[in-house]
């Protein structure tokens, strides 16, 4: 699936058709679900766009379906349907990462508007994603001396102090220091540690996240 999609899960049939009838008429690609075990079923980690989700369903509800998306680290932004009693659930959704979240009966044009962020956020985690994958890439190829060397150089030792910890010379500290910025195609010290930050972040939020 190369295009972002608008995921529709809802067990209302008449719900699900009204709303693909108006995103697809506004150019969306969509995909239509009864129900949260089907979407789940089906869904692949590579897909993208974002899902429209009823909180109240028939068996997996939507709040499930959002929890089972994060334990098997899908990232894939929700968009909440909500009825009148289901805010105080649909604010603890936000707070478990969700987009956002539209009062019934929908406004068509609020919901266009919040699908658009939705998408727009939608992209951005994909750009982040591979950015990050391009970077971690770039770390495997280093080997076990240099990965060493890396990680005292971004703590701001000095090479003297390195090569004292690792009973080598400032010299061959140098030579893995060379290798080092070759492979991670890092082309000042300053830019090294960017890119080791954003990596380190990356982590801290995965283990951070919501359950």
């Amino acid at each position: 699936m190369t295009e972002p999609t608008i995921f529709i899960v809802d067990d209302d049939a008449p719900v699900r058709d009204s709303l693909a009838l108006l995103l697809g008429l506004k150019g969306y690609a969509i995909r239509s679900f009864a129900s949260a075990e089907d979407f789940l079923t089906a869904c692949q980690p590579d897909w993208h766009g974002c899902l429209l989700l009823d909180i109240r369903m028939v068996g997996m509800n939507g709040l499930e379906l959002q929890q089972q998306l994060i334990s098997r680290q899908i990232v894939l932004p929700i968009i909440f349907i909500t009825g009148h009693g289901d805010v105080a659930a649909a604010r603890a959704a936000l707070k478990a990462g969700a987009a956002d979240f539209l009062e019934k009966p929908l406004d068509d044009q609020i919901l266009i508007t919040t699908i658009a962020d939705a998408l727009e956020r939608s992209a951005n985690q994909r750009d982040e994603a591979a950015a990050a994958q391009e970077i971690m890439d770039r770390m495997s190829r280093l080997t076990a001396r240099e990965h060493e060397v890396m990680e005292k150089i971004t703590l701001g030792e000095p090479n003297r102090e390195i090569a004292r910890q690792l009973g080598i010379s400032p010299r061959t500290v140098e030579v893995y220091k060379a290798r080092m910025m070759e492979k991670m195609q890092a082309r000042s010290l300053p830019e090294l540690i960017r890119l080791v930050l954003s990596i380190r972040k990356k982590a801290t939020r995965l283990v951070s996240a919501p359950p």
